[in-house]
């Protein structure tokens, strides 16, 4: 099978030691989910990390592909400047997701040598496996709607499963960033009521899909996130499969909420 793993991870700069310092003690459920991902990537020998991010260079009204033969780690904005990290890009799949998907969908090329920050902390912390794996970097098109990002993660399932290539799909991606007083978008009484919404639906996946879709346009405003459409572009990548999930973390100290779950299908 094509697609080995699928996971959904927060991109917190203070998930990096170096960077969280003091911080990083509290985020210590989240870090062990982070292992267990690895662990998992590991076992299935994967080949290519499809990274879907939602702070690349991003586009209002397409969405964006990362074809540069090498990306490199890059957290400067965060006072880190870590060992070089660079990661080769997965050049014939990436090719072969542009002749997949241009036809149907507005989807533009780049190539950015340095890996946004919604790239970067998570394939940072999975970096042990760098040697192991390629990957591809793709970011949701910002004004198009939930039910695009889904289509499109549906026509990207069809590539993955033409593939010889053992892959995993990583939605990287925050849910509410407003959910305590000291939360960085201010306090919303809807972003906790998103958050346990988005958890439910995501634990029920026969439901999941059309209830996400449901979900009140202005309580995801009110929310403040930055993961819904990463979300939707994995649940279409799962939508032909029959899956369940499992949370491995969801933290909210610092006001946002980082939830680390992994989606595994059903043979």
């Amino acid at each position: 099978m094509a697609l080995t793993n699928i996971a959904l991870l927060p991109h917190s700069p203070l998930l990096i030691p170096e960077i969280g310092r003091a911080n990083y003690k509290f985020l210590e459920k989240t870090a062990a989910a982070y292992e267990q991902i690895e662990n998992s990537l590991k076992a299935a020998a994967v080949n290519t990390v499809i990274l879907i991010s939602p702070h690349g260079s991003s586009q209002a009204d397409s969405f964006t592909l990362n074809v540069a033969p090498e990306m490199e780690v890059n957290l400067k904005e965060f006072g880190f400047i870590p060992p070089r990290t660079v990661f080769n890009g997965d050049a014939l799949l990436a090719d072969q997701i542009k002749t997949a998907l241009r036809p149907g969908f507005p989807l533009r090329l780049i190539s950015e040598p340095f890996l946004d920050h919604g790239s970067s902390v998570p394939l940072y912390l999975l970096k042990t496996l760098a040697a192991d794996f390629k990957i591809v970097i793709i970011s949701p098109a910002e004004n198009l709607n939930l039910e695009e990002q889904l289509r499109f993660g549906q026509k990207l399932q069809s590539v993955i499963a033409a593939s010889d290539k053992n892959i995993a799909v990583i939605a990287s991606g925050d849910l509410s960033h407003r959910l305590k007083k000291k939360s960085p978008g201010g306090y919303s009484p809807k972003g906790a009521k998103f958050d346990n919404k988005l958890i439910e639906y995501l634990n029920e996946p026969s439901i999941a899909t059309t209830a996400i879709l449901k979900i009140e346009e202005k309580m995801i405003k009110d929310a403040g996130e930055c993961g819904l459409k990463p979300i939707l572009i994995l649940l279409g990548v799962l939508s032909d499969q029959l899956w369940q999930s499992q949370v491995l973390a969801y933290q909210t100290d610092f006001g946002v909420g980082y939830l680390s779950m992994e989606f595994k299908i059903k043979n």
